[in-house]
């Protein structure tokens, strides 16, 4: 993503653009396997918004960066509809989510690419597992210092942004138990987790070279913190999420996520404090997002206790509505966000979809789910006073809700 706009400044929010890159599986559907096709469709496409990843079975999209979040929706519908325009005749559909159901390892093939097979003689069976798809969001973020300090300083809210895209429950045809299987597989690589704090973007950048000179990892490219600042970009990376098969998921994690980046960029040019939290607890904060989704407990970053995921998303949201109002985004995020946490994740749909009609339903239904690109649900009905007094009361419905069933369904 790049972007020529004005600096980042607490008196300039309304500036700051965002965009996101999404992974979708390419799927057979015929057998509803994955298939090693991505290149039939990367020659087709326009190269300045797709391209190839790692496994040949990934295709990768790149948005434009937006200021207004309906723009961003249009141009990541767009971009879906192009690649299933080209997949359709060629038999295949595309599948936004985290793992798909069904995969054979053994059939997969990695992009012939230096650097990539550099990569699979050096990690071996991470790169034959490597059949995941995630989606990243890029937040301008021009002064590096201050990319450094922020990336550091929104860490103990991902897990939330995680539960929301949870939508990996299955791996090789087995049921986990996990809302988010692909942050397990994601994690086993070196430089992944949480970032810690360093005091400037040269402390940051020596540790990032000592890595690379360690041999452990190849280039800065395989930096995969939960956030970055990204090396070739004046942005602030998340990478915790999975690949969201609803749209309106993934506009609303690049809401969220763009809001917590100006509050904590204000902060830190007011020179506040970050919420003081231990990496382990941001760890363990991390895994349980990943084992319960939206349908059980996570931690409170405040207090290191669980909580319900329905009342930690509602805390984040009405913590970030200054950032938010700045931006014109409140309406439309705190609409998406009571819409998710109704709809519950999308792990919790597929293990349904599976409990009725097995396993390639589900790839049916994700297929079907990545295909509805209609944006009809930016418009705006009602008038924005009457969505303001209804829309408080909605959340707070949804999330006694879902405090009422996760105190049954929350895992060990």
């Amino acid at each position: 993503m790049k972007s020529d706009g004005p600096s980042l400044t607490p008196e300039r929010p309304e500036s700051v653009a965002v965009g996101v890159e999404e992974e979708f599986h390419l799927v057979d559907l015929g057998t509803r396997r994955l298939t090693a096709q991505a290149g039939r469709l990367v020659e087709q496409l326009p190269a300045a918004s797709f391209g190839s990843e790692l496994q040949q079975s990934v295709l990768e999209a790149n948005s434009l960066p937006w200021v207004r979040l309906a723009d961003l929706a249009e141009d990541v519908a767009s971009l879906r509809r192009a690649a299933i325009a080209v997949a359709l005749p060629l038999g295949l559909g595309l599948v936004a989510a985290g793992t798909v159901p069904i995969a054979d390892p053994d059939l997969l093939k990695i992009t012939p690419d230096a650097r990539y097979e550099h990569m699979q003689g050096e990690y071996r069976m991470l790169v034959r597992e490597q059949l995941i798809c995630g989606v990243q969001v890029h937040v301008d973020v021009p002064d590096r210092d201050l990319a450094v300090a922020v990336s550091h300083r929104v860490a103990p809210w991902l897990p939330a942004l995680l539960a929301l895209s949870a939508s990996s429950p299955f791996w090789l045809g087995v049921d986990t138990g996990y809302a988010s299987y692909r942050t397990l597989i994601w994690r086993r690589w070196p430089t992944t987790g949480t970032l810690g704090g360093f005091e400037s973007a040269a402390a940051y950048d020596r540790t990032v070279a000592d890595l690379v000179r360690s041999g452990v990892i190849s280039d800065p490219g395989m930096i995969y913190f939960d956030v970055r600042p990204s090396d070739h970009l004046p942005t602030v990376e998340l990478r915790v999420c999975d690949a969201c098969p609803c749209l309106p998921d993934v506009v609303l994690l690049a809401g969220l996520f763009r809001s917590l980046v100006i509050r904590e960029t204000a902060a830190a040019i007011a020179g506040r404090p970050p919420l003081p939290v231990r990496p382990e607890l941001l760890d363990a904060a991390m895994w349980r997002a990943a084992r319960s989704g939206l349908e059980g407990n996570l931690v409170d970053p405040v207090t290191a206790s669980p909580v319900p995921a329905g009342l930690l998303v509602g805390q984040l949201l009405t913590g970030l509505r200054p950032a938010l109002e700045s931006t014109g985004d409140w309406e439309l995020v705190a609409d998406l966000t009571a819409s998710a946490v109704a709809r519950g994740s999308s792990a919790a749909r597929q293990r349904a979809v599976c409990a009725r009609r097995g396993l390639p339903a589900v790839i049916d239904a994700l297929v079907a789910e990545t295909r509805a690109t209609s944006t009809e649900w930016l418009a705006v009905p009602e008038p924005p006073a009457a969505q303001s007094a209804r829309r408080p009361a909605l959340l707070a419905r949804l999330i006694s809700r879902r405090t009422r069933g996760a105190g049954r369904r929350a895992p060990d």
